[in-house]
């Protein structure tokens, strides 16, 4: 058996069908998400996030590969280290360039040593240490990995960090009021309300799959999508370019929400799915209508979620308001190798103390859980 793993500067230098038929049924880790990313400008030169793709062939076919980026800020990753940057630079070290494995700018947890085998996965990890000393890195980061990904990085030793996400269930409701009939009657009340609201203001609401997103739709979108950063005082890390070629690309796996007032439109949600979950990405609105971000970023999709069969929805990062809309706490992590062992053990140590207060955090989410209480 003969392996050769290489670090390359694009995805698009590995052929597609390839990473897909490694990939499998994943969308956001899928050839056309990725090189859409890149070659719409959305990740690259100028962005602090460089493509390095690393692959792995065995005996000439493609046996391994992993999403891998050099990064020189912190932006867009959702497991937070600013304090940790700071430390460094106070410290005259420079914390950035690193090294880090992710899907760019969402917070998804998945595979991320995508390897025929386990020899081929240890062989990626060790990859990872051994490039992070070569171009004396500060720091390698894995984040968001699945549970094979993760027990591996455990093994090898990296410091494993803990975190929570949201994620609502499908339990085969044969309808949205019949998922509602598991919710305490406070909740249950609470969201008939919001949704009367919403209605009685005469928004309309219209779900669109992929195919069928005009250009004016998308146009749209991208408007709601740039108002939300700008509200917030940033700016957009998608293009436009990259919208238009994940809807030519990968249409099966997009769900466009669009609320419509007087028959103009004023709010979009977007969401990517396939057949076992859905992903809650972007929203915006360029008119304020109260609850209108719950009807079409939760209750719309759940609904989509009933009628298509799909299981899971993930919610994503943040957002206790999403317990009282049926979502439940569900643990993530991340992993890391510091170079510095001065600062190494630091981050073990604050990790290990964030560690308890994320425990304590995830049981009182529990205890506040929207669901009846079932007496036996």
């Amino acid at each position: 058996m003969s392996l050769v793993l290489e670090i390359t500067d694009s995805i698009q230098q590995v052929d597609a069908q390839n990473w897909d038929d490694l990939v499998g049924d994943m969308p956001l880790l899928s050839h056309a998400f990725l090189s859409a990313l890149e070659r719409s400008g959305s990740v690259g030169k100028g962005t602090g996030w460089q493509p390095y793709p690393m692959i792995v062939y065995e005996d000439g076919q493609l046996a391994g590969i992993m999403p891998l980026y050099v990064k020189s800020h912190s932006y867009g990753e959702y497991v937070f280290d600013w304090a940790w940057a700071d430390a460094y630079q106070r410290s005259g070290f420079n914390y950035y360039p690193k090294l880090l494995s992710a899907i760019p700018f969402t917070p998804i947890t998945s595979q991320r040593f995508i390897a025929n085998n386990a020899k081929i996965q240890a062989l990626m990890i060790d990859a990872l240490g051994e490039t992070m000393h070569k171009h004396q890195l500060s720091s390698a980061h894995v984040l968001f990995p699945e549970d094979d990904s993760a027990a591996a990085l455990k093994q090898a030793g990296w410091l494993q960090r803990h975190g929570v996400q949201f994620r609502w269930q499908n339990e085969n409701f044969t309808d949205f009021e019949d998922f509602l009939s598991t919710l305490s009657h406070d909740k249950r009340k609470k969201i008939h309300q919001e949704r009367k609201k919403v209605a009685a203001t005469g928004v309309e609401c219209l779900r669109v799959k992929g195919a069928d997103i005009t250009p004016e739709q998308w146009s749209f979108f991208y408007a709601c999508y740039e108002n939300t950063y700008l509200e917030h005082h940033s700016t957009p890390y998608l293009t436009p370019a990259f919208f238009q070629q994940i809807g030519q690309s990968m249409p099966q796996n997009i769900l466009l929400i669009l609320a419509y007032l007087d028959g103009k439109p004023i709010a979009s949600a977007l969401n990517i799915y396939h057949q076992t979950t859905l992903y809650g990405r972007y929203w915006g609105a360029l008119q304020y209508v109260p609850n209108l971000h719950f009807e079409l970023c939760y209750y719309q999709a759940q609904e989509f979620c009933i009628t298509e069969n799909i299981q899971y929805f993930e919610g994503g990062a943040q957002g206790e308001h999403k317990l009282a809309r049926g979502f439940k706490p569900r643990p993530t992590c991340s992993f890391h190798k510091i170079a510095h062992p001065d600062f190494a053990n630091a981050i073990q140590d604050f990790v290990a103390k964030e560690s308890q207060g994320i425990a304590a955090y995830t049981n009182e989410l529990e205890e506040r859980a929207p669901f009846k209480v079932q007496h036996t």
